[in-house]
């Protein structure tokens, strides 16, 4: 068929730096889902006021599981566009999402500023996160085995759990840290972004390091393939 994908007849072997880009990206999608629950309280004053804190709390994490019902939408749409076009546009195409989403949680403004505007836009935030998150799994991990050395598949694709483990740890980490320095009052009011703005900050590297994989999958339609591709390779 013409857009089949066919595996490169050599497939490049991954490197270590090809190794951290990829499962890099994977730890900053997962730090950030692990920093939204660990302040999904001030997340709901900002967005969700409430008189009932209960109400409040409820709101912000159904939001948080908002990420999670869409996930498997990004695993399919996402998963069938790296294999049409290749396992590097797929995984660029993640980051950006991923950074649309992590910066709109630095950014946005709170229900006082904006109103109804607020939850609203945080729900698609959310949204973005959770598209990102899944469609990243497939790629990324198929990447990995495709590119490992013979007889280290395992091992290889074994860092992406490892970084997704330590990125958990280092929401948690930062959260208490911040608990620690900052007064209720600030962090309440700017102290919970902190975390979303360092995963900002580490988005760009991600991306500039996944800018420069050897793609592990060629297309037939090379054309298109090259297109397609070299619109997300600029980003």
């Amino acid at each position: 068929m013409a857009n089949e994908i066919n595996p490169a007849a050599t497939p490049p072997k991954a490197t270590r730096k090809e190794v951290i880009a990829v499962v890099l990206g994977a730890a900053v999608e997962f730090f950030d889902f692990s920093a939204y629950a660990t302040f999904a309280v001030m997340i709901g004053h900002v967005f969700f006021p409430s008189d009932n804190p209960f109400t409040s709390l409820l709101l912000s994490v159904s939001v948080f599981g908002i990420g999670f019902i869409v996930r498997p939408l990004g695993a399919i749409f996402i998963g069938s566009y790296a294999d049409r076009v290749g396992r590097k546009p797929a995984m660029l195409l993640t980051m950006v999402f991923m950074t649309i989403g992590t910066g709109g949680l630095v950014f946005l403004p709170g229900y006082e500023t904006i109103g109804m505007a607020a939850p609203v836009l945080l729900v698609l935030v959310r949204m973005l996160q959770g598209l990102a998150w899944g469609g990243e799994a497939g790629p990324a991990t198929t990447f990995i085995m495709e590119a490992a050395p013979a007889g280290k598949r395992a091992f290889y694709t074994s860092w992406q759990i490892v970084a997704q483990g330590l990125a958990g740890i280092s929401a948690g980490v930062i959260g208490y840290t911040l608990t620690v320095l900052l007064s209720p009052h600030d962090l309440a009011a700017w102290g919970w972004r902190v975390p979303f703005a360092f995963g900002l900050l580490i988005l760009p590297i991600a991306i500039y390091l996944r800018r420069n994989l050897r793609e592990t999958y060629q297309s037939d339609n090379s054309e298109a393939s090259h297109s397609t591709g070299s619109l997300l390779g600029e980003v």
